[in-house]
């Protein structure tokens, strides 16, 4: 093939590649698609070397979903002055997080811990596995690896069919649900209007989501499926000491160093707030967290403005409520709890 024909040949294939990815493009923004970043371990890795600014300029946030869903992090930052970084992990325990910033001694800064009790009191392998991943990147990160990291988020940014999540050919491939038969099992899929991840990490509900009972109901139907699946009764004893001797360790190494650690216990409602305190009794589990922690706390239900929210779908709140409880809490952690921020805090109108 002689070189000018190579050359046509070049531009034909790049034109219909182009017009490929653009059709594309255009037909998943349609469909109502908007830019959701893959909150992997190179997106957790990104916040987690934020842990080092000034503290009384930041704060860190770790547990599980409800904290990401429920702080939003605009609001927060508007608010406080505070950089709000974000290392909670979906589905996950809180403490393989928080053993990693206990145990690094440039860490000394405001910690929040959401607790969410299924999982924070628990020891199931489920709830360590993305922390460990996340941490395991961290601290073997290579400078190609942040070199691509940042060329995917500026990609990430600006083309929505990069979305993994929901549109990659894995992600297609699981919506095509196989019922399932003995050897094969099919792990319940989240509907795509649930779980948008901003860069920040912080993650929301899609107006779509709020407004369909059907989605809504197809989550609290995952809820039901994951607590069906555990077996094991709520840690007690030796066990639930364990945990707290555990927890206690760190939030001390990093208090010793001048760090503040606070334990929330952000909302859920309905027939999931009622398992939950059946469960895991206040008394037995948050209360004794805090007395054995000596760490200060904020209950959502102690607190008028924050205790009437509804979850859509039982367990996170959505955008708008997120706004209010966020509101709310800045206020509580500056007045009653005495936090300071970079910001003069004004009282919530």
């Amino acid at each position: 093939m002689t070189a000018p024909s190579l050359t046509k040949a070049g531009i034909l294939t790049l034109v219909l590649v182009s017009l490929s990815l653009v059709s594309w493009e255009y037909y998943v923004r349609s469909k109502g698609f908007d830019a959701s970043f893959d909150d992997d371990p190179a997106m957790w890795t990104h916040k987690r070397n934020m842990v080092y600014e000034p503290s009384d300029k930041s704060t860190v946030f770790i547990g599980s979903s409800r904290i990401k869903f429920d702080l939003d992090i605009p609001l927060w930052e508007e608010m406080t002055g505070d950089h709000a970084i974000q290392l909670a992990c979906v589905g996950s325990s809180p403490i393989p997080v928080l053993e990693n910033l206990a145990n690094d001694k440039n860490f000394k800064g405001k910690l929040i811990i959401d607790v969410t009790e299924p999982i924070f009191f628990s020891n199931s392998p489920s709830g360590q596995f993305r922390p460990g991943q996340n941490i395991k990147y961290y601290l073997a990160q290579t400078p190609a690896q942040r070199v691509s990291f940042a060329l995917n988020h500026v990609l990430e940014s600006k083309l929505v069919f990069l979305d993994k999540e929901r549109l990659s050919l894995n992600a297609q491939l699981s919506d095509l649900r196989i019922p399932n038969r003995p050897g094969v099992f099919e792990f319940p899929i989240f509907p795509p209007d649930f779980g948008r991840v901003k860069f920040n990490r912080q993650e929301y509900m899609t107006e779509r989501f709020i407004s369909d009972t059907n989605q809504q109901n197809q989550v609290k139907g995952i809820w039901d499926f994951f607590s069906k699946m555990s077996t094991a009764p709520p840690a007690s004893g030796g066990e639930l000491d364990s945990i707290m001797l555990s927890v206690k360790k760190y939030a001390d190494l990093i208090k010793a160093r001048g760090g503040q650690v606070l334990f929330v216990r952000t909302p859920s409602s309905g027939p999931m707030m009622m398992g939950e305190s059946m469960g895991y009794p206040r008394a037995k589990y948050w209360d004794k967290l805090l007395a054995y922690t000596g760490c200060a706390g904020i209950y959502y239900a102690d607190y008028p403005p924050i205790a009437h929210f509804v979850c859509p779908e039982l367990s996170h709140l959505s955008q708008k409520d997120a706004t209010v409880f966020t509101k709310n809490f800045v206020e509580i952690l500056s007045g009653e709890k005495g936090w300071h921020f970079s910001k003069q805090i004004q009282p919530v109108k």
